[in-house]
């Protein structure tokens, strides 16, 4: 009775379409009828969970078609309001963003895949749609688990290390001019509100999910100011959890620690930039983009989407990218939403293929196609 408890509360939160009246006469009753189809659709759709989906540019459309044809083969209860934005395509308008905006507040939850930035710059505006969605939805937190699989070899044997980074300030503010001709200034924004607000975040997390150990990396040595005031925030923050044992690292030094001997780290909190360099270069410890997780948070809504960019430029079209990463998400992103026997459905039916390794993507050393490797997982869905 909890579970349908929560499942009623859950859908009363999402504002689902009214489900359509059961009662029918035998005179209205027009199973073939296209009215009929539109009700048994609208009924179909409000009993279901509401999540927005945002494609993304190059491989997301087809990682995003992977988690919709396992989720119906596993008939999971979700609703997907698809979104496509794309700053290289031209689709970002403002009413889209903000009408994507409203959904992702609205639902709570959202799936997203990678949305390339240009690296060109057109007289406009210099942060890119990414940078509007973390600040317009305070996604402070971007959660990357990079974790070792099953069935994929690594250099390093086990691995289990949680990065997380503060992504709404730091060198990502998007303020740079050009002081005079040939010399640009780009301005690196570091808050002690944020800066405590991620290092109590990561601390949290922590607790939460028994870990013992909390690095803060940074580069204090240089940037005495900004970096010196961040790593002040995590030691302040670290007095108060006298059960996590706190340690700082300087990020260059974190780069060749981590691989030549990655075991060393538990739980790493950083700025934007070293948050995203790191995301990549542990990623590519345990099986690369492909295959690792992650998730950003702000105090309302999670968005879930690849925890490292894909190589998607080689790949577009080609069949050949693994939806590993994005199907994690997908199963993280259940858990969540408190679909647990969906989320071990479709996760045990995964780790299988991976386990088992018959079925590999081109990234894994093997051959099979987006497409061999979406049908395994779901021909074992309930196998495991």
């Amino acid at each position: 009775m909890a579970g349908v408890a929560r499942r009623f509360a859950f859908l009363t939160t999402q504002r689902a379409f009214p489900a359509c009246s059961s009662v029918l006469t035998s005179q209205t009753r027009l199973p073939q009828t296209l009215f009929a189809q539109k009700m048994s659709t609208a009924a179909e759709v409000s009993d279901k969970f509401r999540v927005t989906m945002i494609p993304g540019d190059g491989i997301g459309p087809e990682l995003m078609n992977s988690v919709k044809q396992i989720f119906n083969a596993a008939d999971v209860p979700i609703h997907f309001e698809e979104f496509w934005i794309s700053e290289v395509q031209d689709r970002c308008s403002d009413e889209k963003i903000e009408e994507m905006i409203a959904s992702v507040t609205r639902n709570k939850v959202a799936i997203k895949g990678i949305l390339t930035t240009p690296t060109w710059f057109d007289l406009g505006e210099l942060q890119s749609v990414n940078m509007q969605i973390r600040k317009k939805l305070d996604l402070y937190a971007n959660v990357v688990r990079v974790r070792s699989l099953p069935g994929i070899k690594t250099r390093h044997g086990e691995l289990d290390i949680v990065v997380i980074r503060e992504q709404t300030e730091g060198e990502y503010s998007a303020l740079e001019h050009e002081s005079v001709p040939g010399v640009i200034e780009s301005l690196k924004i570091i808050t002690r509100a944020k800066s405590e607000r991620i290092a109590k975040f990561a601390f949290d997390y922590a607790m939460k999910h028994n870990r013992q150990k909390v690095t803060a990396i940074h580069k204090a040595n240089i940037m005495k100011l900004a970096d010196g005031m961040f790593l002040d925030s995590c030691r302040k923050i670290s007095k108060l959890y006298p059960k996590i044992k706190f340690e700082s690292m300087i990020v260059d030094n974190t780069c060749m620690q981590l691989t030549s001997h990655p075991s060393q780290f538990d739980v790493m909190v950083m700025p934007n930039l070293y948050g995203n360099i790191i995301d990549n270069l542990a990623a590519g410890l345990v099986g690369g983009a492909g295959v690792v997780p992650g998730e950003s948070y702000s105090p309302e809504c999670v968005v879930f989407e690849s925890g490292a960019r894909h190589p998607f430029a080689q790949a577009v079209g080609r069949n050949i990218a693994n939806p590993t990463a994005i199907l994690m998400c997908s199963k993280n992103m259940l858990y969540h939403m408190n679909l647990s026997s969906h989320a071990k459905l479709v996760e045990s039916s995964l780790l299988k293929v991976l386990r088992e390794g018959k079925v590999k993507t081109t990234d894994l050393k093997g051959y099979a196609t987006t497409t061999e490797f979406t049908n395994a997982i779901i021909n074992n869905l309930g196998k495991a």
